[in-house]
């Protein structure tokens, strides 16, 4: 007989119609997983000063915190990354979490600012969990189900980072610093444990060699450049080691692609940022990392500022931290619903939905910020933005991509984000120094200029996003 059927076209192979795993179980043990190293991430942010003040560290050394944890995530993901592809991804997994339990430990520990460093050197391995869960979401629950999954997973990145910003002011006020690291501990051991006894090994492998020189190489650029930028406000950006960590990050990229085009098993496939589907994706995960850690920079400061400067609002930390709750929210609604839009329409139109709303959320406060509605919309606007987008992102690379190389591609995707957010951390904070009254503070010039800037880089990603391949559709007729 003859008949019909109806398949998406994609580079990717279709997941397994039932998984080895319990789907609810896997979900949680990697939603936890993930949800700890997101809100690690930005936890201690806020709390750098006290930090700082209680460790005897001055302002340029207590930074390393951040810095070094964002070094560790950008040079270990893609590494990681690949090795769960050859190796397995529940074994790598467990591995990278046992990093990050270790790592969150000795920070908790920490009576110096060497011992948190390490501490902070250790959790940044932790960064290969999203492309090792998206994996084994796709290997292992059935077609119908991975959409809307991994949309929520992604989405989770997104929470974690909007939680620790409004968490760390009320864990420092009433407990200590300490605290920062010892509830995230909690999670991550349970999501360790839920990986050694709840999982079982993916099916899905790419049998191969890890590419070392390849790692080597983009070690040392991601190293370079992302050292350059997070450093260059405060070392200066004319000043001949800022530019020439930027030049030999340059060099070093270029040095990779070149490598990883002659190796006959790279650490990532170059064919692989041809796919318009890959390099659009990755484009506006650059752009919406800029963006997201530049809300989380102005608005807090905003919100903090005294009202007798007649822009600001005069909150305390723990305020600031919950006018940004609604921000958190709008992702974990909008997350999922990305992953449904997907399943019927594709990743494209979530994609584009989310960076419009990422424009008018800058958009708002750009125009005006002196009311706490605008505040407020523009914080709803960014969750629901930031959340369709994650969880879009990650399904555009899935389809795209075959199976056997899900991690290396969605490790890229997620070191386009931390560049961005390092970006975009270090561009805002430029644009409010350089705008300040004679005391110090920054003028209201610096919020409008700062909105203006996040709002026309986010223009950026709603180009990027449109240029994503739409969903095609074939139809094959089968003999039988």
């Amino acid at each position: 007989m003859t008949y019909t059927i109806e398949e998406t076209t994609s580079a990717g192979s279709a997941p397994a119609e039932g998984g080895s795993t319990g789907g609810g179980l896997l979900v949680l043990y990697l939603a936890l997983g993930g949800l700890a190293f997101a809100v690690l991430q930005s936890l201690v942010s806020p709390a750098l000063s006290t930090i700082g003040r209680e460790l005897n560290a001055s302002t340029s050394d207590v930074s390393w915190i951040v810095t070094a944890y964002l070094l560790s995530a950008s040079v270990l993901t893609p590494i990681l990354g690949r090795l769960g592809d050859i190796a397995g991804k529940r074994k790598v997994l467990i591995g990278v979490l046992a990093a990050l339990a270790a790592g969150t430990l000795v920070a908790a520990l920490a009576t110096n600012l060497a011992v948190l460093i390490a501490g902070r050197v250790l959790q940044g391995a932790a960064g290969a969990i999203l492309p090792l869960s998206i994996g084994m979401i796709r290997d292992e629950l059935p077609r119908e189900k991975v959409a809307p999954i991994i949309g929520l997973i992604s989405a989770i990145f997104g929470i974690g980072a909007g939680v620790g910003i409004v968490a760390a002011g009320p864990i420092v006020e009433h407990l200590s610093w300490h605290w920062l690291f010892w509830l995230p501990l909690v999670l991550v051991a349970v999501a360790l444990l839920g990986a050694i006894f709840g999982m079982k090994e993916s099916p899905v492998r790419s049998p191969g060699r890890l590419d070392m020189l390849g790692a080597a190489v983009l070690s040392v650029s991601l190293v370079a450049l992302l050292l350059a930028i997070s450093k260059g406000q405060a070392w200066g950006w004319g000043e001949i080691k800022t530019i020439g960590l930027l030049a030999l990050g340059v060099v070093g990229l270029i040095a990779f692609v070149l490598v990883e085009l002659r190796v006959k098993e790279p650490l990532i496939d170059m064919k692989l940022m041809k796919i318009r589907g890959v390099w659009a994706t990755d484009l506006v995960a650059l752009i919406l990392g800029f963006a997201m850690f530049g809300t989380f920079l102005l608005v807090p400061t905003l919100l903090l500022l005294p009202e007798a400067t007649g822009y600001g609002f005069g909150k305390s930390v723990s305020q600031a931290g919950l006018f940004l709750l609604p921000t958190v929210v709008m992702m974990v609604v909008f997350g999922p619903l990305a992953g449904i839009l997907n399943r019927r329409f594709g990743p494209k139109l979530p994609l584009f939905l989310g960076t419009v709303f990422v424009v008018a959320a800058f958009t708002l406060p750009a125009v005006s910020h002196d009311r706490i509605w605008q505040v407020l919309a523009s914080g709803i606007l960014t969750g629901a933005g930031i959340g369709f987008a994650f969880a879009a992102m990650s399904n555009a690379i899935i389809e795209s991509v075959p199976a056997t190389q899900t991690g290396e591609a969605t490790s890229v995707n997620t070191i386009a984000r931390t560049i961005g957010s390092c970006i975009g951390t270090a561009v805002v904070a430029a644009v409010i120094t350089s705008n300040t009254t004679p005391r110090g503070l920054p003028t209201d010039a610096a919020f409008t200029n700062g909105f203006w800037v996040c709002a026309g880089v986010a223009v950026l990603a709603v180009v990027a996003a449109i240029a994503l391949p739409a969903r095609k559709r074939q139809e094959r007729t089968v003999e039988g």
